[in-house]
């Protein structure tokens, strides 16, 4: 009878599974995993540090359906990693974390690098397990891949001793499991869908709100055929952009506070309130809304503020169900209204207000600007990350999307450092999409060593850096003996750390040339970085709600 090693039975589990994409760094002694990976046909992307390896293999799992899976070594190496972990958990994608371990045989003998990992993992995970037998390897694979996907999505955790991945087995006492299949998807009660119906028709404000898990769910085309056939306001989250394009005459983006503070009653679609949406409370939010609210996970009904009507299921097949309502009786939301008339004016006032903002020549510049120029280089179909503070709200708003699951940013748990991953997961899984990563020069800092990553993958990704010295700006100088907690480097060369790795390196200073930078660095089939000066004082412009609506 043949022999098969851990390593190996690790990696045809993976692939038994649907695992295609692998984000790591090697060591003992997880090495074997990686080259097994790639043997069995995942694809193995090394990363530079582990908690940016984590972040992309969630993105693949959110761009994909199927989770990425996260190899890292055991001890800080696994630490490192929980970042990741926590993100996945806040935003609901799937990902699997391996973390190699200290030898079983070692267990509690102080071993190398030695750590209460399962226990670290589990308060971000849906599951979190140590392999403890090399023919249980299957069974503990195919438990954390569909529990990472089934129900509302998560990361799983698998511990992986030293001994479990060299230790070998008769091949014919571990067999494979058959392949998880994709997620069942779950049905409202039809009552409750009917009722939510009524809802809508007895609004005299209605709104939709279209969060990423309709992305997730690729319920894109049951989304447009609904807001076509009602043709309803709606409003999309930042993830949620490109369900509907953003263009399109019924998106109320540009309205948003008007909208959120107006309307009588929200149709959440795959959003919840949380932060991002400010709890639905006052002031933000009318104090008397009515919710009718659709998530995958019944748990999260209610929070913040009661449903009138709850729709727990999947946003694909539920959203379908209210199509086949809608079918039957055909209604819309009347094209001339009170409503419709108020959104169009609060339309137009910002757009007024912002245009001297897009159209200053000012050196240096402001977000709008430069902002403005990105917007118009870029294909419908790029897919965009973004991080940073004033980089990724100010870009929410003017960077569009047309297509779903085409903006990746720092998302429920608002974390820095995840950008470049982002990307690189994207390009990774879309080699022949136009990617590009908006970075303010802060959020490039975390995480700045990837872009080696993808001048050795050939990936020709846009790394754009707005730099204003520091974390919401720092001065045009620095006295050594004073440095501000928020100050960086003045006018810091970071389009060099490309160069050094063989890609190519811009800096802009005036508005002139931005838009020839961009084309080239867009052009070149190479991956670059645009490194473009911002003004220190430069931010959004005047809001009429402070930050988190205090």
């Amino acid at each position: 009878m043949a022999e098969i090693d851990g390593a190996t039975l690790i990696a045809r589990s993976l692939k038994q599974h649907g695992v295609d994409y692998m984000f790591g760094i090697v060591g003992i002694p997880v090495v074997p995993i990686a080259f097994q990976a790639q043997r069995a046909g995942i694809k193995y992307i090394g990363m530079r540090h582990e908690q940016s390896a984590s972040y992309a293999a969630q993105a693949v799992g959110y761009l994909t359906g199927r989770p990425g899976a996260c190899l890292v070594v055991s001890g800080p190496g696994m630490t490192n990693a929980i970042s990741g972990l926590a993100n996945a958990w806040s935003n609901r994608w799937p990902m699997l974390l391996l973390g190699g371990a200290s030898d079983m045989a070692q267990h509690g003998m102080g071993a190398f690098q030695e750590a209460p990992q399962v226990e670290a993992a589990r308060p971000f995970t849906k599951y979190a397990a140590e392999v403890d037998r090399i023919e249980r390897i299957p069974y503990f694979v195919e438990q954390a891949v569909r529990t990472s996907m089934y129900g509302r999505p998560g990361a799983a955790y698998l511990d992986l001793p030293g001994d479990i991945i060299s230790g070998k087995v008769d091949d014919d006492v571990a067999p494979q499991r058959p392949r998880v299949p994709d997620p069942p998807r779950s049905l409202a009660d039809p009552s409750s869908v009917e009722a939510a119906v009524a809802a809508l028709k007895s609004a005299e404000r209605p709104l939709v709100v279209v969060g990423k898990g309709c992305a997730y769910a690729r319920a894109e085309d049951e989304v447009r055929a609904f807001i076509e056939s009602t043709q309803l306001p709606f409003l999309a989250t930042p993830m949620g952009k490109g369900v509907m394009p953003d263009d399109h005459p019924l998106s109320v983006g540009a309205a948003r506070s008007f909208v959120l503070q107006n309307a009588d009653l929200v149709f959440l679609m795959g959003a919840r309130l949380n932060w991002i949406l400010h709890f639905g409370l006052p002031p933000r939010f009318n104090p008397d809304v009515r919710v009718v609210q659709m998530d995958i996970a019944a748990e999260e009904i209610g929070t913040n503020v009661p449903a009138e009507v709850a729709l727990a299921g999947d946003a694909k097949a539920v959203t379908a169900q209210i199509n086949a309502v809608l079918a039957a009786a055909p209604w819309q939301f009347p094209a001339e209204s009170t409503w419709r008339t108020g959104i169009g004016k609060k339309i137009e006032e910002n757009r007024l207000a912002t245009a001297p903002l897009f159209d200053d020549d000012s050196v240096p510049m402001n977000y709008y600007r430069v902002l403005r120029e990105i917007r118009d280089v870029l294909p419908r179909d790029a897919i965009i990350a973004s991080e940073g503070a004033n980089t990724m709200d100010i870009g929410r708003t003017v960077l569009p999307n047309f297509e779903p699951r085409h903006r990746l940013d720092a998302g429920s748990f608002g974390t820095m450092g995840v950008g470049l991953a982002f990307a690189i997961a994207a390009q990774a899984g879309n080699p022949g999409k136009r990617v590009v990563a908006v970075e303010g020069d802060s959020a490039f800092g975390f995480s700045g060593m990837e872009v080696e990553v993808a001048c050795r993958y050939n990936m020709p990704i846009t790394f754009i850096i707005l730099n204003n010295n520091g974390i919401s700006g720092g001065p045009d100088t620095l006295d050594p003996e004073r440095v501000m907690p928020t100050a960086y480097v003045p006018k810091a060369r970071y389009e060099r750390v490309i160069e050094a790795f063989g890609g190519d390196g811009y800096f802009v200073e005036t508005p002139d040339q931005v838009r020839p930078t961009l084309e080239k660095a867009l052009a070149s089939g190479r991956p670059n970085i645009v490194n473009i000066m911002i003004s220190a004082q430069a931010g959004r412009k005047p809001q009429q709600f402070g930050w988190l609506t205090r």
